[in-house]
């Protein structure tokens, strides 16, 4: 009976273990059956890297000014009634903005008139006084005595008439103040006062700035190293001497369109601010439509011509931990990661000054699909027909 049992458990164990064995190969079999081919090599377009002559650009962050800003003040003290202007309208040289109660000074300039005229009349009683006693004195009928009193009297009378008439010249100026014009041409700012409200020469707050804008200056500032490399990149000996080599700059709006007026950087600032380590430079542009108000903002492009420049379009990079790399395509078709240097950008291309030589080959797009060691099959790209259709 245990040699039955015995004999059974063995043909059990070696059903299982050929049961096993078949089930190993057979997995075997269909996992060889079922692997995936090999993936073919992308097809990815590849620039040819080449040197080119270019114009890049330097943009610096810009604040708009009239050139001159005029704060609006009054001359006299009284109410305003009446207020000719509204805020941003533009005036001429001249016009009236805001008028002032003259009464008060016309009542001024009617007291200096009657002034006036007692004093000339005192003048003319001493100038017949001094002629009554000329002959008198002459023939010895008077001392000389009464004749220098006389004359000394239409002095004084000469003296009063003089003080009467510069009373009232300073009360026709007063009332000339009481009409306050535009003296220049410009934008009416913002204007806090009201008809009716009282102002003077002691009023903190001016009436209205008028901004004159025929020609406007664009403030910019360059950091110390961009200062260098102004100092660097034109000729003369002075700083003066370099502006006036500077080619004429552009102005970018805050819509990033471009002025279509082009400017002249004129003056730069005698020093550095300490603070924000820069230094401030001024550019005049002509603003014959009035496109350009005081306190607007823009972008300052200073050009500059790179005779032999490595340029490559900025979709061919790709960053990592603040550096940018390119994909370099080898001898074998596969790809290699490369960082490199930018040092000047013009439109969507960036100029390369190390990391890439002209003849290099480069993957144009596609480089979230790609890993260092991973073959393509380069699809020929030609940077001269993405210039044509992307000019810088």
């Amino acid at each position: 009976m245990k040699s039955t049992q015995l004999t059974t458990t063995r043909k059990l164990v070696s059903f299982l273990l050929l049961a096993t064995l078949t089930g190993a190969l057979y997995s075997c079999g269909s996992t060889t059956a079922n692997a995936p081919a090999e993936m073919p090599a992308q097809s990815l377009p590849v620039l040819t890297v080449s040197d080119h002559q270019v114009t890049a650009h330097r943009e610096f962050t810009a604040s708009i000014e009239g050139s001159r800003d005029i704060e609006i003040r009054p001359q006299v003290d009284g109410y305003l009634d009446k207020i000719s202007v509204d805020e941003g309208a533009y005036v001429r040289k001249g016009q009236v903005l805001f008028h002032i109660d003259a009464r008060p000074y016309s009542e001024q300039l009617n007291t200096a008139n009657a002034s006036l005229q007692s004093a000339k009349a005192a003048l003319e009683s001493a100038a017949i006084n001094v002629d009554k006693l000329t002959p008198l004195v002459a023939n010895n009928v008077v001392s000389d005595v009464q004749l220098k009193s006389a004359k000394a009297a239409y002095d004084a009378a000469k003296g009063n008439v003089a003080q009467a008439q510069a009373a009232v010249d300073a009360a026709k100026i007063n009332i000339g103040y009481t009409s306050i014009k535009a003296p220049a041409d410009g934008y009416i700012g913002t204007i806090p006062f009201k008809t009716g409200s009282l102002v003077g020469k002691g009023t903190m707050e001016a009436l209205t700035v008028l901004s004159e804008t025929k020609d406007i200056h664009v403030y910019f500032s360059m950091s110390e190293l961009d200062f260098l490399d102004f100092k660097n990149q034109f000729p003369g000996k002075t700083v003066e001497q370099k502006i006036k080599q500077m080619p004429a700059v552009e102005l970018l709006l805050a819509d990033n369109s471009v002025y279509p007026q082009k400017g002249k950087v004129e003056v730069v600032e005698g020093q550095f601010d300490k603070t924000m380590g820069a230094i401030n430079f001024r550019a005049t542009f002509p603003n014959v439509n009035g496109l350009l108000r005081s306190g607007n903002t823009g972008r300052i492009r200073i050009p500059r011509e790179l005779t032999k420049s490595v340029l490559i379009p900025q979709e061919a990079t790709f960053e990592l931990q603040d550096k940018v790399f390119v994909y370099t395509v080898l001898d074998s078709n596969k790809v290699e990661g490369r960082p490199v240097t930018v040092s000047d950008r013009s439109g969507r291309y960036y100029l390369i000054s190390n990391g890439l030589k002209p003849g290099e080959k480069i993957v144009y797009n596609g480089l979230d699909r790609l890993r260092d060691g991973m073959a393509i099959a380069p699809q020929k790209m030609s940077m001269d027909s993405l210039l044509l259709a992307n000019p810088i």
